[in-house]
């Protein structure tokens, strides 16, 4: 029951930071800025349950290091990224579905949705800061696949903003670096981490967490990630199709031959 009343606690703080961030992307008319606050509902989820746990290990301090690096890179990053850019078109298309009203009906369509999904995904966090057992070697290989998530993740951006900035790639379609083995190096990274974080819940016993990282392999996979990034853009661009038949999906492999 204490891992449930803590795991109950960050609910209105996320649902607050949503309603608050909602409120900045009116006047805008751009609601792109819930991905940035993505990664940073984790970040706030960690602070709330350390600071609702009765008791807290060394394995809370080690998940609030974990995540915050995590977060706070990535959110850092989409931030600069999408600085000064109209709408992304997957909320475009959201908006024209849902107008007149989509001001008001983004509040739950788009960031109340994302701070529900946030709260479930984060089990693990919940579950292995309220655990006070002592480190294991689950733990370790927890920390050493968020390592490899990191890797994968902050890497593959790096590479593709390098790639980007080069006028002389304008039209071309990164396959270099990571994305030589996956098209999508930062969605497998963000797998791996939240793989690491469930390892450390589980070394906690924390079993049940299981939901979160399920829940996120799904969404990269099969909702808001590779599918739909790839939903017609190899008609939009024929050298990504190319692309597509040489490189795996989503797991890093070599490339096949052409």
């Amino acid at each position: 029951m204490s891992d449930v009343r803590v795991w109950l606690a960050a609910l209105p703080v996320l649902l607050a930071a949503a309603a608050f961030t909602w409120a900045i992307s009116i006047p805008r008319r751009n609601v792109t800025i819930v991905d940035t606050l993505w990664p940073l509902l984790f970040v706030i989820a960690a602070l709330s349950y350390a600071l609702a746990a009765a008791d807290t290990g060394p394995r809370a301090t080690l998940l609030l290091a974990l995540v915050s690096m995590w977060g706070l890179r990535l959110a850092a990053h989409l931030a600069w990224r999408n600085r000064g850019h109209e709408e992304d078109r997957r909320y475009r298309d959201i908006r024209r579905r849902n107008e007149p009203g989509f001001a008001l009906k983004s509040l739950y369509l788009i960031f109340g949705f994302q701070a529900l999904l946030a709260w479930v995904i984060s089990l693990p966090l919940a579950g292995g800061i309220a655990a006070t057992a002592p480190l294991g070697p689950l733990d370790g290989l927890g920390i050493a696949l968020w390592a490899v998530g990191m890797v994968f993740e902050a890497g593959g951006d790096w590479q593709l903003a390098r790639f980007r900035r080069d006028p002389a790639n304008a039209g071309r379609v990164m396959d270099r670096g990571l994305w030589r083995y996956t098209r999508h190096p930062n969605y497998f990274g963000d797998f791996c981490v939240w793989w690491g974080f469930f390892l450390v819940a589980l070394s906690g016993g924390a079993w049940w967490s299981v939901a979160g990282p399920l829940i996120m392999s799904f969404l990269l996979l099969r909702f808001s990630g590779v599918t739909l990034l790839e939903k017609d853009i190899g008609e939009r661009r024929p050298a990504y199709a190319e692309y597509m038949r040489r490189t795996n999906a989503f797991f890093p492999g070599p490339p096949r031959r052409r």
